[in-house]
């Protein structure tokens, strides 16, 4: 086997491992049944849990905070928007769900990131932090956000 085949080789299965390790195991890629944005009842348990835990920074209206994108004096970026206009939509439901129960910690962010985002893990139930995340995604209904997100969610599941 000539070496540029050997070195194909060696970092497709390093690929595969480093995306193994990156994975929970039995996660669903993109979308997730306990996040389900057409369960009501879910949805409705997850207003009552944003109200009270998550409005005050990312808006009560899921607008997150001015200038979300801009550093503030601290070096901490502002809580971005949960609505259509954020990079939220972007991410699979596994990675909402991480992010949220234990906070901006790799493999979601660089080690020591410094973020205002707290960990909800000791303060919510994993099902009211699906429930929150059912919520959010109930206000994303524009076609380009629905196709780019099942595109994304297409993309997920073949990992």
């Amino acid at each position: 086997m000539s070496s540029s085949n050997r070195l194909a080789r060696d970092l497709a299965a390093a690929g595969f491992v480093l995306l193994a390790a990156c994975s929970e195991a039995g996660a669903p890629g993109g979308d997730d049944p306990r996040a389900d944005p057409r369960d009501a009842a879910r949805v409705a348990l997850g207003a009552k849990v944003y109200a009270q835990h998550c409005s005050s920074c990312h808006g009560a209206k899921l607008e997150g905070q001015e200038n979300w994108r801009t550093r503030g004096s601290n070096g901490r970026l502002p809580a971005p928007p949960h609505d259509e206009s954020g990079h939220t939509w972007h991410h699979p439901d596994r990675v909402l769900f991480a992010i949220s129960k234990n906070g901006l910690v790799p493999p979601y962010a660089p080690k020591n990131y410094e973020s205002d985002m707290p960990a909800f893990g000791g303060k919510l139930s994993d099902e009211e932090i699906w429930a929150v995340l059912a919520y959010i995604k109930s206000h994303w209904r524009s076609r380009a956000v629905l196709d780019a997100r099942a595109e994304m969610t297409r993309n997920e599941e073949r990992r």
